[in-house]
């Protein structure tokens, strides 16, 4: 039993005066605590130790000065070994064949012979050399002391002296005997310190080629990031793919596994090459390995893009600089260059730039258009720019819808002959007439004489998506939305898809997450320039921008969403492309709300004044010249053939089916006759005002009256 302590102390609490009486009290001793076993306190230690970073800094750092020496050993020993045997003639002949250029194999071949036969003439050579080195020493010791004798006496008769003829003969022994005893004092230091001198040597080759486990290496060196792409850094990057046959042909191939590659060229802010694979390794299995090659080649999946060039059994990469791809490209042409123009015809809309760092053009000459992505990848601002872009040409007309309605497009407001923005089903029906009202001009210039020639006119509808899931239906229980043969939205995309190219009709659109559902399959078909921007699944992919186009290396589904913001992929004839591949992909310009409305207001300075419609007039008594004063605007005069299309854009009901004689009959009778200015013809705003008000000036009278 452990003996009880006595402690003094004060009540808990304490009297007013300080009389207050100690009190005593006995408490047990608590038991005293276990030792800690001398083993267990060694063990933490130890592991405390082996923990620490200083100590898994020295452990690499042993590991990794070991390994330098090591392999560089080896380095040394193959690279002696290839230069006394044909070890690399036969390497460069596998490799040759491996690559099917039996060419290149017949003429290592030859050099593999003339190497043996030039070995074979040294080594005989060396059988006699013996002999001949003994005759030749005999000869060259004899003819040296006869010249030192023959100095002798030349000197001895020029003193008198008989004893200088041996005198150049015994300083030459006195110099062989020096010579002697310099080598005997240096070897014993020499045999010591030659062993830590060819260790230093090894040591240093090991070094110089980073001879060493990844793990022991710097952690400058090990992360990669940065390191430029040489040669064998790709070969080892295609070796290590976890591709069996790619491995085995090029460990058969040895170093020249780099015959496998094309010259390294710099291609923007990255590097490309193309590599022909060996026979039986097909260009899909390393495109599915895209993430893995890229880490071997210390880079981030979306720094490496794997294309198919027309080469057969070869694949095109093209490997960023690490971290490029994050840094913003430059402003756009149409934000620094206030004098830039559009032709439709001939110009092409500056988008932004390609992966090499070029600039990426596109040409919107009688190509329909769609683009896709997920939500909040730049969708918008990439459709738009190209519609900025084109709004510089004053003869395109623009019909949009923005099924938004968030404002993204209203700097087009006084630009667009319609434009209607909102996301509800009312909106979707304006947009679906407004298609439709397209659809009627459409057919009228299809029905014009031969040879006549129509302006652009651009059918825009962005959030698309919004028309084909649209439930509304008509009076006639027609829908709205949907891909069948009765949907209005989806019937009068196709009709514009099957024959507005030949009359310069244009379908755009831009739509989110395409699937079967909220983008059918004809629609997506009936586009000549597809572009993507980041998607979810390869699936999604296949039906932005079409099979051929996926198989063919695009991949807008690897786009990082977010990061990679702006980015999309493009499928098109319009654009160009390299030679041999299906898609291009381009970083476009960021042009903010300030910008586009700079433009516009350009574009509208080169117009005599547009009047936009925000709704689609319908079932509604018309006024022929009212609507022809509301088409014509604030412009002095506007050729007959533009407000016919107004006109048919306003209400195609009432005027789809107007021709040039029902337009004249109609300012004939109100005395605004049209006439021709510059060979065109046109009618007057000011006619037109000044009838309208003689004509509600004589209702108004009549009236009264």
């Amino acid at each position: 039993m452990s003996e009880n302590v006595v402690h003094l102390h004060k009540p808990t609490d304490p009297p007013t005066d300080d009389t207050a009486p100690t009190v005593l009290t006995v408490v047990p001793d608590a038991p005293p605590a276990r030792p800690v076993p001398l083993w267990v306190r060694s063990g933490r230690a130890v592991k405390t130790a082996a923990m620490h970073e200083r100590t898994r800094s020295t452990g690499r750092a042993v590991a990794r000065h070991a390994s330098y020496t090591f392999n560089g050993g080896r380095i040394v020993a193959r690279r002696t070994w290839d230069g006394r045997t044909g070890a690399r003639y036969e390497r460069m002949i596998r490799a040759a064949e491996a690559a099917g250029n039996l060419e290149a194999a017949e003429e290592w071949e030859e050099r593999l012979q003339r190497f043996r036969a030039a070995r074979h003439h040294r080594r005989m050579d060396l059988l006699h050399s013996p002999v001949e080195a003994a005759k030749g020493v005999a000869v060259g010791a004899g003819m040296s002391i006869g010249t030192l004798v023959a100095l002798g006496i030349v000197m001895a008769i020029n003193t008198g002296h008989v004893g200088d003829v041996i005198t150049p003969l015994s300083a030459t022994i006195d110099f062989i005997a020096l010579l002697i005893r310099i080598v005997q004092v240096v070897w014993g230091p020499a045999l010591t310190i030659g062993p830590f001198l060819a260790l230093l040597a090894l040591w240093s080759v090991g070094r110089k080629q980073q001879a060493a486990p990844n793990w022991a290496l710097p952690a400058n060196v090990r992360n990669g990031e940065g390191e430029p792409i040489t040669p064998s850094i790709v070969v080892k990057a295609l070796r290590d793919l976890g591709v069996p046959a790619l491995a085995r042909a090029i460990k058969e191939m040895g170093d020249a596994g780099a015959s496998m590659l094309g010259p390294i060229t710099i291609a923007g802010c990255g590097v490309e090459v193309d590599v022909t694979l060996p026979s039986g390794v097909s260009t899909n299995e390393v495109q599915n390995k895209r993430r893995k090659l890229a880490e071997n080649l210390t880079r981030h999946e979306h720094e490496v893009f794997i294309t198919i060039p027309q080469a057969a059994r070869t694949v095109r990469l093209w490997i960023a600089d690490s971290g490029a791809l994050d840094e913003p490209i430059g402003p756009s042409p149409l934000v620094t260059d206030e004098t830039m123009t559009a032709d439709y015809t001939k110009g092409k809309a500056p988008w932004g730039q390609d992966l090499r760092g070029d600039a990426a053009a596109l040409s919107l000459y009688q190509r329909h258009l769609l683009i896709t992505g997920l939500s909040n990848q730049g969708k918008t601002v990439a459709l738009r720019s190209l519609a900025l872009w084109l709004s510089l040409d004053k003869s395109v007309q623009f019909l949009m819808g923005d099924l938004k309605g968030v404002g993204d497009w209203a700097m087009f407001d006084g630009l667009a002959t319609t434009l209607i923005q909102g996301p509800t089903d009312e909106h979707v029906i304006q947009v679906t007439e407004m298609v439709e009202g397209a659809v009627e001009e459409m057919n009228r210039r299809i029905q014009a004489p031969p040879g006549t020639v129509f302006p652009p006119l651009i059918v825009l509808v962005d959030e698309a998506q919004v028309a084909f899931m649209c439930p509304a239906k008509d009076e006639d229980r027609r829908p709205y939305g949907g891909a069948k043969a009765n949907s209005r939205y989806f019937m009068a995309v196709r009709k514009i898809h099957n024959q507005g190219r030949a009359v310069n009709v244009l379908m755009w659109q831009g739509t989110q997450d395409p699937t079967n559902e909220n983008l059918p399959k004809l629609v997506r078909e009936g586009a000549h320039t597809r572009a993507s921007l980041a998607l979810g699944t390869e699936s999604q992919a296949r039906m932005a921008l079409g099979d051929k186009a996926v198989d063919g290396g695009a991949a807008p589904n690897l786009l990082r969403p977010g990061l990679d913001r702006g980015t999309l992929v493009v499928a098109s004839d319009g654009i160009t492309i390299p030679a041999g591949q299906s898609s291009i992909t381009v970083r476009t310009h960021y042009i903010d709300d300030d910008g586009a409305e700079a433009i516009t207001d350009r574009a509208k300075a080169l117009r005599d004044g547009v009047t936009t419609l925000h709704a689609i007039e319908r079932g509604e008594e018309h006024d022929p010249l009212a609507d022809i004063a509301a088409v014509v605007g604030e412009a002095p005069r506007v050729r007959t053939k533009d407000v016919l299309a107004r006109l048919a854009t306003r209400n195609a009901d009432a005027y789809g089916g107007w021709s040039f004689i029902d337009l004249k009959r109609v300012l004939d009778d109100a005395g605004a006759e049209p006439y021709k200015s510059d060979g065109v013809m046109v009618v007057a705003r000011n006619r037109v005002a000044r009838a309208l008000a003689n004509r509600d000036t004589d209702g108004s009278a009549s009236a009264d009256g």
